[in-house]
């Protein structure tokens, strides 16, 4: 279920990033022995990300999606679906970002964005990389699968992006609004990797009957135990015991917290008898 509601979240035709963005990707997954930090293959995912720049300061919308390759072909296509054209973007020196924006977009390359003075010169695309990153492993404890991660990320940007919201009732509102105008989201579509099932699936032998049936509705005996009759007063001795029981110790403890109040009370109105006014 929360699969259709995260494939639904993604508006047709919304509006795409302008003015300043920020561009940058990052890998998303665990470590893997053998391999070095940065571009290097073999990394789990490699996820492009943009980040909207408001003045005087702070950040606007994201976008977040799953790239092929860090080539320029890659590049171009995620700002196409993300940026809006003629807007400024801010990227490190990557020499990949040149063709990915030629005729497009101003170009502003940052070359010391790829060191250690990232996270200031481009704080928005690292920042909301973090965030990302640090709720797929705390909610979702990381055991998110790399086929859907773009719905993750998708689910991810609508929060985000919703974050200055007064009103949580009209989130919700807004994604079922978006589910209700989204075609029909079937247990297919949502399969990313299906398994082929060891043995064929038999037809049911009686149409309208469970499996389990078939034999009682021939006259033949179920295979299955039968059913064992348990007379209400026998509940009743089971239950109503635990019941009374919980009631007990409820009202107990509501006892003592009332008296606990009570005391409290008269306790605050000696100290303010015997207090004298200070003159």
């Amino acid at each position: 279920m929360l699969h259709r509601l995260r494939a639904v979240l993604v508006r047709p035709g919304r509006e795409r990033l302008a003015g300043e963005v920020e561009v940058d990707e990052s890998y998303f997954g665990g470590e893997e022995p053998g391999l070095r930090g940065g571009r290097a293959r073999g990394k789990k995912v490699l996820v492009g990300v943009a980040v909207e720049r408001t003045e005087p300061k702070g950040f606007g919308r994201c976008r977040m999606a799953p790239l092929a390759d860090a080539s320029g072909d890659s590049l171009r296509a995620f700002l196409l679906d993300n940026v809006e054209q003629g807007a400024r973007v801010i990227t490190d020196g990557r020499q990949a970002y040149r063709p990915a924006t030629d005729g497009l977009y101003i170009h502003e390359p940052l070359p010391g964005a790829s060191g250690a003075q990232a996270s200031k010169l481009l704080p928005g695309v690292h920042r909301v990389a973090s965030l990302a990153k640090r709720w797929l492993l705390g909610t979702h404890q990381g055991s998110v699968d790399d086929a859907h991660l773009a719905g993750y990320l998708n689910e991810f940007v609508f929060r985000f992006n919703r974050r200055g919201s007064r009103s949580r009732g009209l989130v919700f509102y807004r994604v079922l609004a978006l589910a209700a105008a989204h075609d029909p989201v079937r247990y297919r579509d949502l399969i990313a990797n299906p398994r082929p099932s060891v043995s064929p699936r038999q037809p049911p032998g009686t149409r309208g009957r469970p499996p389990s049936m078939a034999p009682a509705a021939r006259g033949e005996q179920c295979p299955s135990a039968p059913l064992r009759w348990i007379p209400h007063s026998a509940l009743r001795r089971t239950i109503r015991p635990a019941g009374d029981l919980l009631m007990r110790r409820w009202t107990a403890a509501s006892a003592r917290k009332r008296l606990r109040l009570t005391r409290r009370a008269r306790a605050g109105g000696r100290r303010a008898r015997h207090t004298r006014p200070v003159p």
